[in-house]
């Protein structure tokens, strides 16, 4: 598992395939929080928030990374094992938006002016995860694995973010930022972030139980 996120990470920065999903991350995060002040979940939630399209994005991109003979001889390197190549792409963009996960943390807290405490910061890492656990599991469903066709893919990867933003109780990300953005106590919300960074814990492992399936039918 180890060798394939190394191979995995080492063919993305080669292809250079993250920069648009970073750059789009640091462009929401310019916009979202700089100069803001007031209580830290609602701009916690816009630092989460890029990190879910970013994650959804860079997910795209690493699952596509290998065309279909290229893919079959990794899989052949890691024993036949399929599932386990998958879980490595998963793997790296899981570390990768950790990675990011610290810049959402702290990029605000230095452009803005707030009063930072140890249940505000716990609260952003959680959201932040939850987000990035979205963001990968539709990156995963969207991907080649799933879709032969690109423009398919984009659409439903587009139709999969607006629904999880913007549909009223549709996904745990709709949910969180409802709850970040009109309770100002970080405290009140550690409990219900929780629940929410669970529920994408399950919405993951079944988008990859999917991706794996349909994968394995078409051989």
């Amino acid at each position: 598992m180890i060798a394939l996120i190394r191979y995995t990470f080492a063919t993305v920065l080669h292809t250079q395939r993250y920069l648009a999903p970073l750059l789009l991350f640091m462009g929401l995060m310019s916009v979202l929080t700089v100069n803001g002040s007031g209580p830290l979940p609602a701009a916690y939630a816009s630092s989460a928030g890029a990190l879910f399209i970013c994650s959804t994005w860079l997910t795209v991109a690493l699952m596509s990374l290998d065309d279909p003979p290229q893919r079959a001889i990794v899989i052949v390197s890691a024993g036949g094992r399929s599932l386990t190549v998958l879980l490595a792409a998963i793997g790296t963009a899981l570390l990768s938006c950790l990675a990011l996960m610290v810049f959402g943390l702290l990029f605000p807290l230095w452009m803005g002016d707030y009063a930072v405490t140890t249940t505000d910061l716990l609260l952003g890492l959680q959201a932040q995860l939850t987000c990035a656990l979205v963001g990968i599991a539709i990156g995963v469903l969207c991907s080649r694995l799933v879709f032969r066709r690109q423009g398919y893919a984009l659409v439903a990867a587009l139709a999969l973010v607006m629904g999880a933003l913007f549909v009223k109780g549709l996904s745990p990300v709709n949910r969180l930022f409802t709850l970040m953005s009109t309770t100002p106590e970080a405290s009140r919300l550690l409990a219900p972030a929780a629940v929410m960074l669970a529920i994408s814990v399950v919405i993951l492992a079944v988008f990859t139980a999917v991706a794996h399936v349909v994968a394995g039918r078409r051989g």
